[in-house]
């Protein structure tokens, strides 16, 4: 029997997820809020600005109307970090009690950087909540190319039920309780995927890039195990794996954002110019968490600064090379010293 799934945005991610979803036999609602935006794609047959030459089944039912989720069994938020808490009190009228709710946004929630699933626990007492990471382009998933990625929830039962219902011959989930480090690694990693478009953009190199993005998730590791992760989590699918194919692909909006801001434009240019990058956003938030928690961050710092106050990038490259001398391993940060 097919499960009824309603999608929440019908951006490249959300897009991609309801053609996923239903492609395997389930009946899926793609909802947004833009009645421009389902014109759009009722009238192409396609989402044409964000994944042109898809096809989008006539069989999705594509609607402005939230109420449609109440009857869902899986609903899934695929909504920009700015638009997560209004979407849950849109939805909360509708939503039956033990309903799961499947957040698979990259980010943290504007303004009070609470993870995402914090944010929709809070806002939606009555769901049970999954986050859904790894690395995973909307481009190729709604291909069909194969895709791994984490179910995670402290809630078990909940997590293997999203495993049930969406994995397929293209799309391998594993499940994780370690939701901290999932949701602050698919979240962090967007500003080192910044950072590393900002080096294409300066031309700096291979040898450049490679370090960041191993430091940089050196970094959000020794955050992530601060506030609660385990450390194997980052060495997994929705840490390193979710790193490299941000940082190396020009699907991810976060590099392209940053080899503009490499080039010269201005970070409020950048994004204006790619649309949503989740990267901006988790600068501010990346650098405020670490301040709150006493952690050193200083790629994340530096991307701040560059984001947020002004910095040059080829001085935030200078101020990271001239740090004071370290050892490379990390257990003694990790114990906070």
């Amino acid at each position: 029997m097919a499960t009824k799934i309603s999608v929440l945005g019908a951006g490249g991610w959300g897009t991609a997820l309801a053609i996923m979803a239903q492609n395997h036999g389930n009946a899926v609602t793609l909802w947004s809020p833009f009645e421009e935006e389902i014109r759009g794609i009722r009238r192409f047959g396609e989402n044409k600005k964000l994944l042109p030459g898809v096809p989008i089944s006539p069989e999705i039912t594509l609607t402005t109307d939230i109420s449609v989720a109440a009857d869902a069994e899986l609903i899934i938020f695929a909504v920009p970090s700015f638009a997560i808490h209004q979407t849950a009190q849109l939805l909360k009228p509708h939503m039956k009690a033990g309903c799961i709710i499947t957040n698979a946004g990259k980010g943290l929630e504007t303004g009070t950087h609470r993870r995402f699933s914090v944010a929709l626990s809070e806002a939606l007492p009555k769901a049970r909540v999954v986050a859904l990471s790894g690395p995973s382009h909307a481009e190729e998933v709604a291909r069909n190319v194969p895709t791994t990625v984490i179910s995670a929830s402290e809630d078990v039962e909940a997590a293997e039920r999203v495993q049930e219902i969406l994995m397929n011959p293209n799309f391998r989930i594993y499940v994780n309780t370690d939701v901290v480090g999932v949701e602050l690694g698919g979240a962090l990693k967007n500003v080192i995927a910044l950072a590393a478009g900002i080096c294409d953009g300066l031309e700096v190199g291979d040898n450049t890039k490679a370090a960041l993005m191993t430091r940089g998730l050196a970094e959000i590791a020794r955050l992530g195990i601060k506030l609660g992760a385990r450390a194997e989590t980052f060495a997994g699918l929705s840490g390193m794996g979710d790193l490299i194919v941000t940082c190396g692909s020009l699907h991810s909006r976060n590099r392209r954002a940053g080899i503009l801001i490499g080039q010269g434009h201005t970070p409020q240019e950048a994004v204006r110019l790619v649309g949503t990058v989740e990267g901006y956003h988790a600068a501010l938030a990346g650098w405020e968490l670490s301040k709150s928690a006493g952690v050193e961050m200083p790629i994340i710092e530096q991307c701040w600064q560059v984001c947020y106050n002004g910095q040059s990038p080829r001085d935030a490259v200078r101020e990271l090379m001239e740090r004071p001398r370290r050892h490379e391993p990390e257990s003694a940060w990790y114990a906070g010293n």
